[in-house]
């Protein structure tokens, strides 16, 4: 029987490195129609993988899982003390007046409407990215983000909350001529979980 497609861009004893797609889930959805995801495909090849953290299932680009327990903890704690560097490369529509700049917008969940995200400066919690300009034409803008924080949707909310939405954001502003978010991990940075080594892993963006 054939194995589930995955493209893997690296693995050792410890990690393994993907490029998901967009369109796929990165651990299963309640339902049951949603339970291919990466972590289920994982398994056909690395039976110890477990996903470290998640893309949106429209968002492309690099995920980081583990193989085996010491070496998610060891991310997870990475993740937690905000000592992984990720880049995400994205189209916005409309053309950006700053080259570069930082959105800082607390997010909290918009419980009326989840699992959409919501800027809110009372409650929210702490939020920032930061971006930079590419290029500029035809109205759109090619934006490279690098999240200082990681909340859920933080990249989809933030660019809304400036009045760029990403283009084919189809669940915040609906059909927009563009035929899926244009949205990808281009970049990530951490350190090996045994070794310690310091490693980065790169992703062109598909679009």
């Amino acid at each position: 029987m054939q194995k589930p497609a995955l493209d893997i861009v690296f693995h050792d004893e410890a990690i393994i490195i993907v490029n998901k797609p967009s369109g796929l889930l990165s651990v299963p959805g309640k339902a049951d129609d949603n339970k291919d995801c990466v972590a289920y495909r994982a398994l056909e090849y690395f039976p110890d993988a477990m996903v470290v953290h998640r893309l949106d299932m429209s968002t492309s680009g690099l995920l980081i899982l583990a193989r085996g327990l010491v070496p998610l903890r060891r991310i997870s704690r990475q993740f937690e003390d905000r000592k992984v560097s990720k880049k995400y490369l994205a189209l916005l529509h409309g053309e950006l007046k700053h080259d570069e700049g930082i959105i800082d917008a607390p997010l909290i969940a918009d419980w009326e409407n989840r699992p959409r995200q919501k800027v809110d400066y009372e409650i929210g919690k702490p939020s920032l990215t930061k971006y930079r300009v590419l290029s500029r034409e035809n109205n759109v803008s090619r934006v490279e983000f690098t999240p200082v924080t990681g909340r859920s949707h933080q990249l989809r909310v933030h660019s809304i909350h400036i009045g760029h939405p990403i283009c084919g954001d189809k669940f915040y502003i609906g059909e927009d001529g563009f035929d899926r978010l244009k949205l990808h991990a281009t970049y990530i940075h951490f350190a090996h979980p045994m070794t310690g080594e310091k490693i980065f892993f790169e992703s062109p963006a598909p679009f």
